[in-house]
């Protein structure tokens, strides 16, 4: 999943990055508040964790434009207040869940992984399409008794197309998605990494296909016949 991290403390914001990552979350950092809500529009997140306390916006009306545009990316709101005005102020605001400065690691890494269930709609976490099943925490593909081990990202590339199952993807989505807002990897790298995916449903003997769209982009399909 990637993870939208808008801190202006720098040892707060690495400390945080590096928790993530170990977490397996691929991780985008913002220190400014306009920066941040720019990235949130640009709808490649999975997450977002954003303090209020920022410069050039604060996180109260970042969230709020955010909604406002129809951004429905689930946010953590991070403060150092502990006022309870202040944490129905951040939800009130589209905020879908508040934590107070300072925090155990773990409680953060619960209320995140509560977060992304409620976003991709399965009680377990569990991804599924047609004849497969993603495991969100070994990364695995399974079809019926075969499983394989995926990369990074052929994981991202099935998570974000089962997630907009019955949506065609472009290669522009994709790259942002998957190589991030600010990343500047060139476009056939999806052609690259969609090839390695399609070989791992091959792999486990799915029906389900990632099939190309001439001049369009991606979609995920399941023939059952």
């Amino acid at each position: 999943m990637r993870v939208l991290l808008i801190e202006d403390e720098k040892r707060m914001s690495d400390a945080l990055r590096e928790i993530l990552q170990l977490e397996k979350y691929d991780v985008d950092q913002c220190a400014d508040g306009l920066e941040g809500l720019d990235a949130i529009e640009s709808d490649v997140y999975d997450l977002v964790i954003l303090d209020v306390m920022l410069p050039g916006m604060n996180g109260f009306d970042i969230a709020r434009r955010a909604r406002k545009k129809g951004i429905k990316t689930p946010m953590l709101m991070l403060t150092a207040k502990s006022d309870l005005d202040d944490k129905v102020t951040g939800l009130d605001c589209g905020a879908d869940d508040y934590l107070t400065k300072p925090f155990m690691t773990k409680e953060l890494l619960a209320r995140l992984r509560a977060l992304a269930r409620r976003n991709i709609n399965t009680p377990d976490g569990t991804l599924r399409f047609g004849d497969i099943t993603l495991n969100t925490d070994s990364c695995t593909l399974s079809c019926r008794e075969n499983n394989v081990r995926l990369s990074d990202k052929e994981y991202h590339i099935l998570e974000y197309l089962i997630a907009n199952q019955g949506q065609i993807l472009t290669r522009e989505q994709l790259a942002l998605k998957i190589w991030g807002y600010d990343n500047n990897s060139e476009y056939n790298n999806v052609e690259v990494y969609m090839s390695f995916t399609r070989k791992k449903l091959a792999f486990v003997k799915a029906k389900t296909e990632i099939k190309a769209v001439r001049g369009i982009g991606y979609e995920l399909r399941y023939d059952n016949v």
